[in-house]
């Protein structure tokens, strides 16, 4: 072979080898790179505050590729996170992932983070205010521990009852130890509430499912929680299964930075009235 060939043979291989070096380098980049992809599950209007933030210019930022899945059931959206079918869950009260805990001790879930307070309310069509509700009233309460509980430590707030001493999130009726109005109890799928108001005295519902009832709970609420020490178990958070490894959690935990950019914020405060409370608050603080 002439040495002219040769000198074309080398510079092509060389060029080649600049060439695959070159994309092995890219390719490599591209990997190490490559945004962190979480599956949120939601339901309601978190659903859509998390459609928002997976599109957001704060979750590119953060190198963050979000697909949020909907399930409109709690117990099965916990137990789809649990069972790794969602990564990580954005939906309940602290009290509420408490109580399904310990009722579920083989699929247990862990706390990433605070979210917000989204108060509870009492609604009526039939009493303008807390002191109007008539002796013997009917309210409607939800049919599940933790917002059962949560109901009831709101009636006591509003000085309707009394709960026993040490009454905790999986309380009930059963705890109540003063009810100078005689009031009546009766128990509703929570998802319900705005539908039975004009069947009840009075219903407690949780501020997501009065948002879809159309219903502002700092304006329409006969009374509503405030942020303080009685109220701390309802702050909602974002929840993973409890057997992730420690480096998919420290991921997951973006998800709650990423929640409490101040642009996040503007936009859920714009759209949702103010109902749902910004609370930044380390996961000790809710025990």
């Amino acid at each position: 072979m002439k040495i002219k060939n040769w000198l074309i043979l080398i510079g092509s291989l060389v060029i080649l080898g600049v060439i695959s070096v070159g994309l092995h380098t890219f390719n490599t980049y591209k990997i190490a790179n490559a945004p962190d992809q979480i599956t949120v599950g939601s339901m309601g209007s978190d659903y859509e505050v998390w459609q928002y933030i997976a599109k957001s210019k704060e979750a590119k930022a953060l190198n963050l590729k979000i697909r949020v899945k909907q399930i409109n059931d709690g117990v099965q959206l916990n137990n789809a996170t649990s069972e790794h079918n969602v990564n990580v869950n954005a939906f309940q009260s602290y009290s509420y992932y408490e109580a399904y805990n310990h009722e579920n001790p083989k699929h247990k879930l862990t706390a990433l983070g605070t979210t917000y307070l989204e108060p509870m309310g009492i609604y009526s069509d039939k009493y303008q205010s807390i002191k109007d509700i008539d002796t013997g009233a009917t309210i409607a309460i939800a049919d599940n521990p933790a917002n059962t509980a949560r109901g009831l430590l709101l009636l006591q707030d509003a000085g309707l009852i009394k709960l026993k001493a040490g009454f905790s999130s999986l309380g009930n009726v059963g705890d109540i130890v003063s009810n100078p109005r005689h009031l009546q109890f009766k128990k509703i799928d929570d998802t319900t509430g705005p539908r039975v108001l004009k069947s009840v005295g009075a219903a407690l519902i949780s501020n997501t499912v009065a948002l879809e009832g159309h219903l502002n709970v700092l304006k329409d609420s006969l009374y509503h929680e405030k942020i303080n020490q009685s109220t701390r178990q309802n702050i909602n958070i974002l929840a993973t299964a409890a057997d992730i490894s420690n480096k998919d959690k420290k991921v997951y935990q973006k998800l709650v930075k990423l929640y409490h950019e101040p642009a996040i914020q503007k936009h859920v405060k714009d759209k949702y009235q103010g109902t749902k409370i910004d609370v930044q608050k380390p996961i000790s603080y809710l025990k």
